[in-house]
């Protein structure tokens, strides 16, 4: 399956997320935030098309210890191959960046995360303040899952 990716980040974060993260941006966004940052991922048709298994090995290669954060962009925009990435890296922890709210996130994607940030940027509610959001509307949480026995 096809993957549109913009960029992965050259050093890791530690502004995405807990601890030291790759941070890798998808291509394209239905959102279009005003105040955007990012606005070089908004065009789907722009970006590089990968196979998820070789953006997976990729993510392995440059992210030895296994702490990614999946940005965009709007990452949701893209949900089967991002859902298939989620399992590529299914021993990772892993973190989403999405403008959609929580119940927005099928429980299929969310399994798979252990952080999640949610909520669209406004940029009137702009913050530095805040850990790993760029809006006060905006939430950064820990991903709850129950455990098999």
């Amino acid at each position: 399956m096809i993957i549109k990716v913009n960029s992965v980040m050259k050093n890791p974060s530690l502004c995405d997320g807990y601890g030291y993260r790759t941070v890798v941006f998808l291509q394209g966004c239905d959102l279009h935030c005003p105040g955007c940052h990012n606005k070089s991922t908004w065009d789907i048709n722009k970006g590089i098309a990968m196979e998820v298994k070789e953006l997976a090995q990729l993510l392995r290669e440059k992210a030895i210890n296994k702490k990614v954060t999946i940005s965009g962009g709007e990452p949701l925009l893209q949900k089967d191959a991002l859902l298939e990435l989620l399992k590529e890296l299914s021993d990772f922890d892993l973190c989403l960046y999405t403008g959609h709210e929580i119940e927005d996130v099928p429980e299929e994607i969310l399994k798979y995360l252990k952080y999640i940030k949610v909520g669209k940027f406004i940029l009137e509610e702009r913050t530095s303040t805040i850990p790993f959001v760029g809006s006060k509307n905006q939430k950064f949480v820990r991903v709850h899952h129950e455990e098999t026995k």
